[in-house]
């Protein structure tokens, strides 16, 4: 996780969990949007990007599940801006879980989102001052 520097605890709930006894698939995608959107508040400091005007859409995730996660399990999620397109960030994520003083990986992956004019229907360049606050906080 030494690549990583940011980092969100996740509360599981009761209703994330299936018949199996395991928190389903499907919030996992929760999770990391939780994960992405702290990351944007706590990186960038700006709330342009969810205007109704502009704002940023996810064009893909790919999810690794590794160890299913249980109810009582204590999780966080890790986020971090691995590349800066001219339209698109690519996220990563870890998801991981504190077990006897250990974090133990759980499931990991992508996001890309693309920065999108809801206006005007297109994607637009991810604003410069996102870039300058992204690189300086990742030390890219």
């Amino acid at each position: 996780m030494e690549k990583f520097k940011h980092k969100i605890p996740i509360q599981i709930r009761f209703k994330d969990v299936d018949k199996m006894g395991h928190v389903n698939n499907a919030n996992h995608i929760t999770y990391i949007e939780l994960a992405r959107i702290r990351y944007f508040e706590d990186v960038i400091k700006s709330e342009g990007h969810w205007s109704k005007d502009m704002g940023v859409i996810l064009a893909r995730t790919e999810i690794d599940y590794k160890i299913p996660i249980l109810l009582h399990d204590t999780v966080f999620v890790y986020s971090r801006c691995s590349k800066i397109g001219t339209k698109s960030l690519t996220t990563e994520f870890a998801i991981v879980r504190e077990k006897e003083g250990k974090e133990e990986l759980l499931a990991q992956g992508l996001a890309i989102i693309v920065y999108f004019d809801y206006h005007h229907n297109h994607t637009i360049p991810v604003p410069e001052q996102h870039i300058q606050k992204i690189k300086q906080y990742e030390g890219l």
